[in-house]
């Protein structure tokens, strides 16, 4: 996944909307994308506390150290990355693409592994928990708020649309429906597999 948002920040169209908002802090501030985003994410755990109070399940404070990783890794990532250069919007979106695939994997292992979620995905079923709403619901207003977030960052800071452009409506739109095929995917072979 650190690597999807490292090809999505290398190709320039606009990260996922989960990375949109620490991509547009990183951008405004000496902040690196990592850091943003571990900071965001003990936000996210905070804001799961608070909703589910007694119902909160300490094994879900797991979603702390994942955090850590995952913003250390986006870091690496993203150094790792910087030598890749685009020479057209053909480009730009090869490597969005990439970057949406390589999230969409991403997705695809963490829910599979059923483990700990990464803090966005806890809070959105936090709120689920305490509400009558969908999953599927409550992550689109969701998506929608962190990329309006990361909007007005940008707009009240620079004036301007930071980190937010085409690719991020992408990535919003494809790495759900991608995940959902790869899930399919690996069911099937684990079927196969239990078969032989």
């Amino acid at each position: 996944m650190a690597f999807g948002v490292g090809f999505s920040i290398v190709g320039n169209l606009g990260t996922s909307p989960i990375s949109s908002v620490p991509y547009t802090v990183s951008l405004i501030s000496p902040i690196t994308v990592g850091t943003a985003t571990i900071i965001m994410h003990c936000v996210f755990i905070f804001l799961q506390i608070l909703i589910l109070r007694k119902k909160y399940k300490p094994i879900q404070l797991l979603q702390l150290p994942v955090a850590l990783v995952f913003g250390v890794m986006t870091d690496i990532a993203v150094y790792c990355l910087k030598g890749i250069t685009y020479s057209s919007y053909f480009t730009q979106w090869v490597l969005c693409i990439i970057g949406i695939i390589l999230v969409a994997i991403g997705v695809s292992i963490e829910v599979m592994a059923n483990v700990v979620t990464l803090a966005g995905e806890g809070l959105v079923l936090a709120i689920c928990q305490v509400s009558n709403f969908k999953f599927g619901n409550i992550k689109v207003c969701f998506d929608v708020t962190l990329v309006l977030t990361a909007v007005l960052i940008g707009l009240i800071s620079q004036g301007k649309i930071l980190g937010v452009r085409e690719g991020t409506i992408a990535a919003a739109i494809f790495v759900g429906l991608l995940s959902k095929q790869i899930i399919k995917l690996i069911k099937k072979t684990e079927n196969k597999q239990k078969s032989v």
